[in-house]
């Protein structure tokens, strides 16, 4: 298996080259493929000599088996939303203000009363020891060396109690519901008990999801993975968070906003919804008592609904009227994204992709790196646009273009 992988960039570089000298494509096309054939052979060996997050890509598909890359870094259908959440910050331009004093810059965010240094936090991500041997407990290290805010995925592959150690107190903790209430029960106790304080349900994948581009990948891989995943390709290898339940499987396909109602009353933990991206149900969370909300189409990987979360994030934000916060994920690759998203009313942006890319090619230290870069981005771009500090950054700023 070592050498078939080993083959795998240079023959993605020679198709770079082929592109790049093709007469039938288009020129934009034929000068973006000569680009990253010019940087393929450039990967930085060492984290801290990245330069961009999007550098740390190449160097994750190279560190990773073809089923774990395929499951990281691919969408659902024809992986057009994952597109699309990118696509959509360059339809959206900045307008600065010039001779403002930005000498110093303030990060801070309050978020349910604790202040957070940056509005930067980690988003969850289920299965971190496909990706790296530490998996979690990196990440969770990273998280706290660079004071960011974590919310760990039901799908971990480290107990929360062992990962709140690593981060030096409970994250945030992401809710796959179980099936039976019985076990949302217990689970949400165990959370509880950990002493997170946030959950914050996933809603936007109760119908399961069409994965075709992830399972190609998969029948790519040719190694023999029975050590890990003993009932066959494709289960999980380990369910620490759903131990002990009586049924593993998550994701009840009849909930409804009843269960939101329940839920409440279960947990003294702040709720949020991650998942939505309409006006319509943003009020709906209002009304049934969400303490916030996380706009977000699970990276591109629920439904091929070709909306970006930066498109969504501004009906969302004016349906709750300022009553919850309202954090937002999906496609944020650079700081000049995040300020989008601030300016738009997100308290929070979460990253998924990106940080995953460091973990994998280079553990705690390219986590690190990743949220160092995008730090000094953000910050660099917010004293560019004359807005020092988060309170100072409104949708004045912002120049949104029609798309057809």
């Amino acid at each position: 298996m070592t050498e078939n992988r080993s083959l795998l960039p240079q023959n993605r570089r020679e198709f770079l080259l082929f592109i790049a000298a093709s007469a039938v494509v288009a020129p934009a096309t034929r000068a973006w493929a000569q680009q990253l054939a010019a940087s393929h052979d450039a990967v930085p060996a060492a984290a801290k000599d990245f330069l961009q997050v999007m550098d740390f890509e190449e160097a994750a598909r190279r560190a990773l088996p073809p089923a774990h890359w395929g499951y990281m870094a691919t969408g659902v259908e024809d992986n057009l939303t994952l597109q699309t959440n990118m696509e959509a910050f360059k339809h959206i331009g900045l307008k600065p203000r010039r001779l403002v004093d930005v000498s110093k810059a303030d990060l801070s965010v309050d978020v349910f009363g604790a202040k957070w240094e940056t509005p930067i936090f980690v988003c969850p991500v289920g299965g971190q020891q496909a990706f790296f041997r530490e998996g979690e407990l990196a990440t969770a290290r990273a998280a706290r060396a660079k004071k960011h805010q974590m919310i760990l995925s039901s799908a971990t592959s480290t107990a929360l109690e062992e990962v709140a150690k690593a981060y030096g107190g409970a994250p945030w903790y992401q809710l796959y519901m179980p099936r039976a209430w019985s076990d949302t029960e217990k689970l949400v106790k165990r959370v509880e008990d950990a002493g997170c304080p946030v959950i914050a349900w996933t809603v936007d994948l109760l119908a399961g999801r069409n994965t075709p581009t992830a399972t190609r990948f998969a029948r790519q891989d040719t190694r023999n993975c029975i050590a890990c995943h003993v009932n066959g390709p494709g289960t999980r290898v380990h369910n620490p968070m759903y131990e002990g339940l009586s049924d593993t499987r998550t994701n009840p396909p009849e909930a409804t906003w009843e269960y939101v109602d329940r839920l409440k009353k279960l947990t003294r933990m702040k709720v949020l919804l991650k998942g939505l991206d309409s006006a319509e149900d943003a009020k709906l969370a209002v009304e049934h008592g969400a303490d916030g909300i996380i706009v977000s189409n699970h990276g591109g990987r629920a439904t091929e609904t070709l909306r970006a979360t930066i498109d969504c994030l501004p009906d969302v934000v004016q349906a709750v009227g300022g009553r919850i916060p309202v954090f937002v994920d999906g496609g944020f690759r650079h700081g000049t994204d995040i300020y989008k998203a601030l300016a738009s009313g997100a308290r929070g942006v979460g990253i998924g992709r990106p940080y995953i890319w460091g973990l994998s090619a280079f553990g705690q230290e390219g986590v690190e790196r990743v949220l160092e870069i995008l730090r000094a981005e953000l910050t660099l771009t917010m004293r560019q646009m004359g807005t020092p500090a988060i309170r100072d950054i409104t949708p004045a700023r912002l120049a949104r273009t029609q798309t057809t």
